[in-house]
């Protein structure tokens, strides 16, 4: 064995990206384009599904702080830089992922809040985005499992069958799911979005249903979405106004078969899942529906993914 000193690679990637195109999709979704060198071992192409990325953006003078990007302390790096100069962090998922011969580029998809009270640094940011800024990307590196770097929730192991819901903060990981999915995968997805004009085209595999659940303007998040997941499940009441779960403390419901946020116990199970769920999106319209499938269905929380990806009314940080 040699006696030189190996170092691992980082586990994750922290890139420094421009953009390099800009598309306004739909009103309410901007599709901004990444790339540069530094992306070169960014994410895996293919193996993507829900995977999460963290996105550093610039500060008010629109100069990026200088961060560590050689150790996996990416996160200690950006909280050792004084809180006006480092840029707001906000997490996104992975719309799309390429690697040609010219480099790796990747899409993300930008909700615009521009509303008074409800807008903030990310959506202003892409609001105005253009070719050439430049920003910080923190993701997985290329050949690092989901296992390894815990970005990424969806793990329906052998389930005959899968349920996904989410609006508009989920519409792209579970388009990215359906995309990158076995083509033999049987299923339906629901996705609450702003207005029709806002269905966007997902390569979904033959044997899943897609429906896209538009809101009336002013309507709020969840109005359409539970019912459509309730009444698909069989529940009795689905029609019936259902009110979104106030929720007090400002943590994000975060549980999956193998973790509770609440620190509650999940019983183990060895017997596989006949359905597996995936739930992402507003944490009272997710935790709704938790109530409703767990409590009132029967569902067994080892089966569902449920996670609160913003609150109404708090304006997320990290």
């Amino acid at each position: 064995m040699s006696a030189e000193t190996t170092t691992e690679r980082p586990t994750y990637v922290l890139a420094r990206a421009e953009v390099r195109g800009v598309a306004r999709v739909s009103p309410n979704f901007v599709r901004v384009t990444f790339g540069g060198t530094e992306l070169g071992e960014f994410g895996t192409p293919g193996d993507t599904y829900d995977s999460r990325i963290k996105i550093v953006f610039p500060p008010a003078s629109g100069i990026l702080p200088d961060l560590d990007r050689e150790t996996d302390d990416w996160w200690g790096s950006y909280l050792a830089v004084p809180e006006a100069e480092r840029g707001s962090m906000r997490t996104y998922s992975v719309r799309d992922l390429r690697v040609t011969d010219a480099g790796t580029e990747l899409d993300v998809d930008f909700v615009l809040h521009l509303a008074p009270g409800l807008t903030g640094p990310a959506s202003r940011w892409a609001d105005a985005a253009a070719v050439g800024q430049e920003l910080f990307i923190v993701g997985p590196r290329r050949g690092v499992s989901a296992a390894d770097h815990h970005g990424a929730e969806y793990e329906p192991g052998s389930a005959a069958s899968v349920v996904l819901a989410g609006d508009e903060t989920a519409a792209p990981a579970i388009a990215r799911i359906l995309e990158d999915a076995p083509r033999d995968l049987r299923g339906v997805a629901f996705l609450e979005v702003p207005s029709p004009a806002d269905v966007l085209r997902i390569d979904v595999p033959a044997g899943v249903e897609v429906h896209w659940l538009p809101r009336d303007l002013g309507e709020p998040h969840g109005v359409r979405l539970i019912p459509a997941v309730l009444g698909y499940l069989g529940d009795a009441d689905a029609g019936d106004e259902i009110a979104v779960t106030d929720i007090e403390s400002e943590d994000l419901l975060w549980e999956t078969p193998d973790y509770s946020g609440l620190g509650e116990e999940i019983a183990a199970t060895d017997a596989p899942a006949e359905r597996y769920f995936w739930i992402a999106g507003e944490s009272g319209v997710v935790t709704t529906l938790r109530r409703h499938l767990v409590k009132d269905l029967g569902i067994d929380r080892g089966q569902v993914a449920f996670m609160g990806y913003w609150r109404h009314g708090v304006a997320m940080r990290g």
